[in-house]
């Protein structure tokens, strides 16, 4: 790894005050790489908190940029501070999962509670308050981050406990023994408790327990969730308080005793016995971090295979597989590998997009945290397949965990000679690094991703040239996402046909649906496509949490549409959605029941938009900020006809005019919640949202 695993988010990570030879010390220390911009004032942050501006003309001078491009940078991304924050920094997700589940009125109480607004520091300097549009943990919300740790459940009165207890607890490493019990160190685990689960096990069970921090298995309102071999038969246990444990022990948990907290067989457990886990086959069943456990379970059969064979014929193999980009544009993959196989250049890369910032999509943290050679293994078998030797994984500063499991394993491959000089010992090359964001919605855009990569604000370039090739420096650059990449090893083990004869139509293979916001069963489902929106929100996702009736479901992330109930018999797959002015996007699912106000909802998108939008053109820069005027308008009953009109009038130019996703697709929220929740535009007495 080529950066430290947090997101200088933490007022505590200051470490003293200006000193002109420590800086240079941190900027010589974090210069010598690539795009060195970015990660130098990342790592001035770590170092002190924030990036005092007299560190400016110091960082352009040692990379000879102007202090201009410095400056640019460093208020471009929301991450990186100019003043030292409070001596804990509480983030508050405020994405639609997070809504969903009650974020807007937790962002109040804490506003009255630290009596401060977000962006604000208490007077005593204790406490820096701010918003975040999504911490990954959309199936426990509403979720906090307080000084790099997330937590999720958190209602006021949970607010108030983190307030005045601090950090929560710090993460429990394995132990051994001769029975192995496993408790999730996932993100999502960790924010239900997970460690101090850990905890307690390891101090009562001591000795007798091999304890063993997997991935999660996706059942997140289960978590924590434990699981005991027993003779070589896993029994789940959950969810699981700290409190719960002496009790388990005693009624026989390690020889999968009785208890009312007792699931059975995991695999046997209905939610996760109905899916057909093909990318997730690993996450949750095996240790993270080693390697053995990872080939013992199938790993690098894919790569070997890729080793045996030309790369056109790997590129083959993934074109007739079928696959499509899982990021959102559902764009064929052996198209973009083959564009790169078939651009001569000397030097070319692979660029992994794991900036998963869209609300209700965690599975690519997931799978990082619970299966990170399967990333490590695809990504080497792209390189090896387009003549590419090195390798980038762009994560979002959002994800600690995801970011700390995968450097592990990114260490533990190149020991094994997985990655490196020589990979399993072919003479070929390919190795790869992790670059870590800086707070940027934008950077899930794969060009403004190549220019954070760079070192760069992370503005969206034109195009063309195709990233595949002029792309990360201007050389050819396979981009795909985590989940796109993650297809491939088990593609070239088993074969393309395996894998094109799930799905339908177009839509070939399973696809990792993410079930949150007001959901009782919410968490990881892969199923082929092609099932329909109602079986995964009323069957598996069982409705929502609130038991209220379900009015609307966003599918697709923020710039995704909203459906009513009467469009539930939609199925799952790319054509179907797109004729029915909606999108699968990333496969995240937000469900909401029937007190959302969907006024509400289409406002926030062109909030969204205005906040997250890079600014290099106008429809989307402009067009969000007249959005949010033109809603208000229409709620404080001003000529609702006329604004309305004038409304759909924007939303057609941010459609067509704007030069990215980000301002082209803000309209389709909008215009869904008008199609389809017309009534919430005209009430009669209402609070004009702020």
């Amino acid at each position: 790894m080529d950066e430290t695993a947090g997101n200088g988010s933490a007022g505590g990570n200051a470490s003293g005050g200006w000193d002109d030879h420590r800086v240079s010390e941190v900027i010589d220390a974090a210069r010598r790489q690539a795009g060195p911009l970015l990660p130098v004032l990342r790592a001035l942050q770590e170092a002190f908190g924030y990036v005092d501006p007299r560190a400016v003309p110091l960082v352009a001078e040692a990379l000879n940029v102007s202090r201009a491009e410095v400056h640019g940078v460093l208020t471009f991304y929301a991450d990186l501070r100019t003043e030292p924050p409070g001596a804990s920094v509480v983030r508050i997700c405020r994405a639609e999962a997070c809504q969903a589940a009650g974020a807007e009125g937790l962002v109040a109480h804490a506003c009255e509670r630290l009596g401060i607004g977000l962006g604000a520091t208490t007077p005593d300097g204790a406490v820096t308050l701010e918003q975040a549009f999504c911490l990954g943990n959309c199936a426990l919300g509403p979720s906090v981050m307080l000084d790099g740790r997330v937590v999720g459940r958190v209602d006021t009165d949970r607010f108030d406990e983190l307030i005045g207890s601090g950090l929560p607890e710090a993460a429990v490493a394995p132990t051994s023994g001769s029975v192995t019990v496993y408790v999730p160190a996932d993100t999502a685990a960790r924010a239900a408790g997970a460690d101090a689960v850990a905890a307690a096990l390891a101090a009562a069970a001591g000795s007798r327990v091999r304890l063993v921090r997997n991935g999660s298995r996706g059942m997140l309102w289960l978590e924590p969730l434990v699981e005991v071999d027993v003779a070589g038969r896993r029994i789940a246990y959950g969810p699981v308080a700290p409190d719960d444990v002496p009790g388990l022990l005693d009624a026989g948990l390690l020889d999968g005793g009785e208890h009312p907290l007792r699931l059975g067989p995991t695999e046997e457990i209905p939610w996760l016995a109905r899916q057909q886990r093909v990318t997730f086959s690993r996450v949750g069943v095996v240790d993270p971090t080693s390697t053995g456990d990872y080939e013992a379970h199938g790993g690098l059969a894919g790569l070997r295979r890729a080793l045996a064979m030309e790369p056109a014929a790997v590129v083959a193999a993934v074109t007739e597989s079928g696959l499509r980009g899982r990021g959102g544009a559902g764009f064929p993959t052996g198209i973009k590998w083959r564009t790169v196989l078939d651009t001569a250049a000397g030097q070319k890369y692979v660029c992994c997009n794991a900036d998963e910032g869209d609300s209700g999509t965690f599975a690519d943290r997931m799978l990082m945290e619970g299966d990170p050679f399967l990333l490590v293994e695809a990504m080497t078998i792209a390189g090896l397949a387009v003549g590419a030797t090195e390798g980038y994984v762009y994560v979002r500063s959002e994800y600690p965990d995801a970011i700390a499991t995968f450097g592990a394993a990114l260490d533990a491959a190149r020991a094994a000679g997985w990655i490196g000089p020589s990979v399993l010992g072919s003479g070929r090359a390919f190795d790869l690094q992790v670059r870590v964001g800086a707070g940027s919605y934008i950077c899930g855009e794969e060009t403004a991703m190549l220019e954070s990569l760079e070192g760069r604000r992370g503005v969206v370039r034109a195009k063309p040239p195709l990233p595949a090739i002029a792309g990360l420096f201007g050389k050819p650059t396979v981009i795909n996402n985590v989940l796109s990449f993650a297809a491939v090893p088990r593609i070239l083990a088993e074969g393309p046909e395996a894998y094109r004869d799930l799905g339908v139509g177009r839509s070939r293979g399973t696809q990792i649906f993410q079930l949150a916001g007001n959901v009782r069963h919410g968490g990881i489902v892969e199923l082929p496509f092609g099932l329909t929106l109602g079986e995964l929100v009323d069957e598996i996702g069982g409705g929502t949490a609130s038991g209220r009736p379900v009015r609307a479901v966003q599918v697709g992330g923020p710039l995704g549409a909203y459906l009513p109930r009467e469009q539930f018999g939609l199925p799952l797959d790319y054509e179907a959605f797109v004729a029915a002015g909606a999108m699968v996007g990333h496969g995240g699912v937000v469900v909401f029941d029937d007190t959302v106000d969907m006024a509400h909802q289409a406002r926030f998108a062109m909030e969204f938009c205005a906040e997250e939008s890079c600014g290099k053109c106008t429809p989307c820069r402009v067009g969000a900020v007249r959005g949010v005027e033109i809603i208000d308008r229409v709620l404080r009953g001003e000529d609702p006809d006329g604004n309305l009109e004038l409304l759909e009038d924007l939303c057609e130019v941010m459609t067509d005019g704007s030069l990215c996703a980000m301002g082209g697709l803000t309209p389709m929220p909008v215009r869904s919640a008008l199609l389809h929740f017309a009534d919430d535009f005209r009430p009669r007495h209402r609070e004009v949202a702020t």
